[in-house]
């Protein structure tokens, strides 16, 4: 014969300790999620993974390679006078030691000295989405056109002056078009005459052009890879906002907006080292709010723009 338990004979101290239970288990369980929220919003599992790399690394790479841990804060968060938004990139210009910086709507290269104080401009009549960069030698320049995937050869004349899109010649691409996630970075390798973008993300992507100068002198000799591969087979950024080619180490630095960080890799792929841009994790006042460009000189030295007009200067311990 069964007992019939009567629930009213329960002690209300044991009633009261089970209702307790289950909160502080649902405020646990809250707790976790929030937690797990926090994190990845700030990606902090990118950053942690990064960080041992890193160490991992070090025996490895540091005196061999950039070393992007060893690189400190000298310019934080300068906004750029005569810049009030949309300062979307940032490369050297070798042959006069200065920098250029793209603007994006209205389209405009900006010449810049080291301190991030523009001293030209070069206005851009036609051009469409412009967001990427690179400084190819002797006065030519290539930008991106965000939304078309169109790669633009032109040169800037001594004397600032606006540049048309009739007089530049270029390269349609169109690869996955899906609107404002195509080409955000662009980088040139004048050793191999080769050409680096990264799409920014849906999916991200990185490709290789190669021949891109000899055939701009008529000898047409393209050959475009898909190296995607290097950042899908490993733990990355979840965009892509700017990429820069070091002719010394032959490396990249491949720049994240949303997480806020600095790959370098080998020509390979391999990864190598990082460089964290969220202030309470690093020297920085203040996380760079949109990171968007990323560059080095002759010197070594490295600068990051940030939209609307923010400028960064760093340099290596």
């Amino acid at each position: 014969m069964q007992s019939v338990v009567d629930l009213q004979a329960i002690p209300p101290s044991k009633s009261i300790v089970s209702r307790r239970s289950k909160l502080w288990l649902l405020g646990l369980l809250a707790i976790i999620g929030i937690g797990f929220a926090v994190s990845e919003f700030n990606h902090w599992d990118e950053r942690l993974f990064f960080d041992l790399k890193s160490q991992f690394n070090a025996a490895t790479w540091k005196g061999k390679s950039i070393w992007l841990p060893d690189y400190k804060v000298v310019i934080d968060a300068k906004p750029v006078k005569g810049i009030e938004q949309n300062l979307s990139a940032i490369v050297y210009d070798h042959d006069h030691d200065r920098l250029l910086g793209i603007i994006n709507g209205p389209a405009e290269i900006v010449t810049l000295n080291k301190t991030g104080d523009v001293t030209g401009h070069y206005p851009l009549e036609g051009f469409g989405d412009i967001e990427g960069l690179a400084y190819m030698g002797d006065g030519r320049v290539v930008v991106v056109d965000e939304r078309t995937q169109q790669l633009s050869f032109f040169s800037l004349p001594a004397v600032p002056q606006t540049i048309h899109m009739a007089d530049a010649q270029y390269l349609s691409l169109g690869i996955n078009l899906n609107g404002n996630k195509g080409f955000e970075g662009i980088t040139y390798d004048a050793g191999e005459d080769r050409l680096f973008m990264v799409k920014e993300r849906n999916p991200r992507q990185l490709y290789e052009i190669s021949g891109v100068g000899a055939s701009l002198g008529q000898r047409m000799q393209i050959k475009i890879l898909d190296l995607t591969a290097w950042i899908d087979d490993k733990v990355f950024a979840t965009d892509l906002s700017d990429i820069y080619f070091d002719p010394i180490t032959r490396h990249l630095v491949i720049l994240s907006d949303e997480s806020k960080l600095l790959v370098e890799m080998t020509g390979d792929g391999e990864f190598v080292s990082f460089r964290n841009f969220v202030g309470w994790l690093s020297e920085l006042k203040a996380s760079i709010p949109q990171p968007e460009g990323v560059t080095m000189d002759r010197d070594g030295n490295l600068y990051v723009v940030s939209e609307p007009n923010l400028f960064y200067a760093f340099r290596k311990q």
